[in-house]
């Protein structure tokens, strides 16, 4: 993965714009986060393979990022985005990471589903 570029992240959401397409949703403080210590609660949350479809794609910030997804009845939101890429089948991932190089927090859009 790379650092986030907006020009090419946003020119990678408008790609998806008013399709049809499968979104991987992710944030963790727990089996990816162990080492804080601050909290004693886990929290994550987890979505693969979910059909949306999306009027308005933005990324926002100077890093870490935001994208929102805009949908007929709400929004999909993820903060905290760091790096992306752009695999060879097209689909936007995105990613979260802390100082250290762990992963907090991905969102992942695709024409496909995304393997089980």
């Amino acid at each position: 993965m790379n650092p986030i570029d907006k020009s090419i992240v946003q020119s990678a959401l408008d790609s998806f714009l008013n399709l049809n397409v499968y979104l991987h949703l992710e944030t963790t403080n727990g089996a990816y986060a162990v080492h804080r210590k601050e909290s004693n609660m886990t929290v994550g949350a987890y979505i693969r393979n979910s059909l949306i479809r999306f009027s308005r794609g933005t990324i926002m910030g100077n890093g870490p990022y935001r994208v929102g997804l805009k949908m007929e009845l709400g929004w999909v939101y993820a903060e905290g985005l760091t790096d992306f890429e752009i695999d060879p089948d097209g689909r936007l991932l995105l990613a979260g990471h802390d100082q250290e190089g762990r992963l907090a927090v991905a969102l992942e859009l695709s024409l496909s589903p995304f393997e089980q």
